[in-house]
């Protein structure tokens, strides 16, 4: 069992930065593909971004060189450094594990995730 806790949200004016954290319980954390997922209000949840075990890394290309995804398993987490930002970017952002290692970018492919956290962008 993983528990993850992602914080860091809040409002900021478009252009602006933020940076999600995201900590995970337990032993195995190096073992497991980490995500981000963000779902906005009367849409579907989307994937964000993704690292596997190894350090490959996977974003949607409307976050492509604005986003960055990192992980510290020294520390249990997972980051996600958010550059430029726009009000298309509003949404709560879910943090997700999954075991076995690999990259992964689908939705159904995750099995732990947090309870989100707020991400409001102004114009």
């Amino acid at each position: 069992q993983v528990q993850l806790v992602e914080s860091g949200g809040g409002l900021v004016q478009a252009g602006g930065s933020l940076r999600l954290s995201c900590a995970a319980s337990g032993r195995t954390f190096s073992s497991y593909a980490m995500g981000w997922f963000r779902q906005a209000p009367g849409k579907e949840r989307e994937f964000v971004a993704a690292i596997s075990r190894s350090g490959g890394i996977s974003y949607v290309d409307s976050v492509k060189g604005r986003f960055t995804i990192s992980r510290d398993n020294a520390k249990n987490t997972v980051y996600l450094q958010m550059n430029n930002l726009i009000p298309e970017d509003t949404a709560v952002y879910y943090c997700a594990a999954t075991p076995g290692g690999a990259l992964r970018t689908r939705l159904s492919e995750y099995i732990y995730w947090g309870q989100g956290t707020q991400v409001t962008v102004s114009s």
